[in-house]
């Protein structure tokens, strides 16, 4: 099955603002006890949710305004700390499809761009820009343009960047190396019959 072109990315945004947000924060350690992916997006910001609602305020993950957000906006250095590659499946089950930050640890990026969810990346002032128009209206169309590289909203547009490897791997279907591999099983068993090392051994 070929994988899907992820050439822009449409929908409704939030802000969970800050730099250095680290994976545990992200999602906390006890959930990696889980067998499968499944069900991950339960855990995304657990403790900082927790932690806003026991002072009785509202994490931007569980106000109504922000429900069905698709593209989740932050600060610098996003996804530091522990490899673990549940951060970025539990911020893809929760339903976002692509982040905004000024920078992002590098094993959580690659992470993230092999499940298919776009980290672009843009500056500061611009992303506050969009974060303000985000608050002034939590139904604001947003849309990231891979193919543009830029981020439309509310008539305003404001560029963004990424890795062009990574780019290049979404835009044209070619981010997940194991889909790829399987998608040519063909391929690779005609290849591996050729090779006389790995040929049956002879009786």
């Amino acid at each position: 099955m070929a994988l899907a072109k992820i050439t822009s990315i449409t929908g409704r945004g939030l802000t969970v603002p800050g730099n250095d947000i680290d994976t545990d924060r992200i999602i906390p350690a006890r959930f990696l006890k889980a067998v499968t992916f499944d069900g991950l997006g339960e855990g995304l910001f657990f403790d900082a949710r927790k932690a806003i609602a026991d002072a009785g305020r509202i994490h931007p993950l569980d106000d109504s305004r922000f429900h069905g957000a698709k593209i989740l906006l932050s600060g610098a250095n996003f996804g530091c700390g522990s490899s673990r590659e549940h951060a970025p499946q539990a911020i893809q089950k929760f339903g976002f499809r692509a982040v905004i930050a000024e920078s992002y640890a590098e094993i959580f990026f690659g992470n993230s761009t092999t499940m298919g969810l776009a980290c672009v990346s843009a500056d500061r002032a611009d992303i506050a820009r969009l974060a303000a128009a985000i608050e002034a209206d939590p139904y604001l169309e947003i849309t990231v343009d891979l193919v543009g590289r830029e981020v439309r909203f509310g008539g305003q547009r404001i560029p963004l960047t990424m890795r062009d490897s990574a780019r290049d791997a979404l835009v044209h279907g070619r981010w997940d190396s194991i889909g790829e591999l399987l998608d040519g099983r063909e391929a690779v068993a005609a290849t591996a019959a050729r090779l006389p090392y790995l040929a049956a051994p002879q009786k």
